[in-house]
């Protein structure tokens, strides 16, 4: 069903296809239809974090920027959804066309710039959300804001979605967003996450609940950068790390359609990128929880993830290109794997 569905939305433009099916998912959310296109539900729960994940399947931030669906998404199987980024402004992001299928590699590259209705908006969508499951808040600083104050967004954006958040992301990894990649060495990132620690820790005793930090990290860094960057979450207490969001090489794609557009590199090009990377972190932090991103298309790249050291995984470009099912086999195939593990 997903086949034929996927050969008429490709026919579209690859945004306009992205808001059809998310309006088709929508209404088979209603019709109670939603979790029959996914299959069973996969039970294999594990707590990290100090959260319960029915399982370690999610969704990655990006594919529902303002949580207007939650609930339908919610209703694939998936363990987690994370919802954003989101800023605390408004803002259109960059100018059309900016995103781009790959097929020949089951790639998409994005430009899409931190497009969102703002921080306000989808907090108040997921406070009104049915999905009872863990929800992630992926959080980023508006175009406009200046690098070195950037930490202002960041914090506001803690504070506002705080309530509603069972975890949160922080993005300083997008290469969409000028700049925004320096946030995530020596100083500049000690000082963003030190002062969300803070916050976090104030706001946390306000409410009676812990709300965990994660930090999403780019796949383009030498080993050296992976250990540095490793070293600042450990020193600040960091709940866990995402990895990798998009990256900016083209080597996988150089000849391609659409291979040569700015913005960031997602799917099947980035599966052993983001698998160094979490190898890295996993040597040099042994028991931080690891959101593992990136090429994720079959059960088999699921276990790829889980056998590189990640404890839980996120979907985007294979679940594009694959489709609800794709969340069953991979729950399936990361249940085994964990029970290799010995967990």
């Amino acid at each position: 069903m997903y086949s034929l569905a996927r050969s008429l939305l490709f026919r579209l433009d690859a945004e306009t296809a992205h808001g059809v099916a998310l309006s088709g998912l929508d209404l088979a959310g209603r019709l109670g239809l939603a979790g029959r296109l996914a299959g069973p539900r996969v039970d294999d729960p594990v707590e990290l974090m100090g959260l319960r994940f029915p399982n370690r399947v999610g969704l990655a931030a990006g594919l529902d920027k303002n949580a207007d669906h939650l609930d339908a998404l919610g209703a694939l199987g998936f363990g987690f959804v994370e919802v954003g980024t989101v800023t605390p402004r408004p803002q259109d992001g960059n100018p059309r066309p900016r995103l781009f299928r790959l097929p020949e590699q089951g790639a998409i590259i994005n430009r899409m710039g931190f497009n969102n209705a703002g921080v306000d908006r989808l907090v108040e969508r997921v406070r009104k959300r049915r999905y009872a499951g863990i929800v992630g808040i992926n959080i980023g600083k508006n175009l406009t804001t200046p690098v070195e104050r950037a930490v202002d967004d960041y914090l506001t954006c803690l504070r506002k979605v705080h309530a509603q958040a069972d975890y949160v992301a922080v993005n300083i990894s997008s290469p969409n967003t000028p700049g925004l990649r320096n946030l995530q060495f020596g100083e500049h990132l000690d000082q963003l996450l030190g002062a969300l620690r803070e916050t976090g820790h104030g706001l946390d005793r306000e409410a009676g609940r812990r709300v965990p930090l994660a930090v999403k990290i780019a796949p383009d860094m030498s080993a050296e950068e992976v250990a540095l960057v490793a070293r600042t979450l450990e020193a600040n207490a960091i709940d866990a790390v995402i990895a990798t969001n998009t990256t900016v090489s083209r080597d996988a794609v150089a000849g391609l359609t659409h291979g040569d557009e700015q913005g960031g590199l997602s799917g099947r090009p980035v599966f052993e990128p983001s698998n160094a990377v979490i190898r890295e972190l996993r040597r040099h932090l042994p028991t931080l929880p690891i959101i593992g991103v990136g090429g994720i298309d079959s059960g088999e790249a699921a276990a790829g993830k889980c056998q590189a050291g990640a404890d839980l995984v996120q979907l985007y470009s294979g679940f594009i290109y694959r489709g609800p099912r794709l969340v069953g086999e991979c729950a399936r195939a990361l249940k085994a794997c964990a029970g290799t593990r010995g967990e």
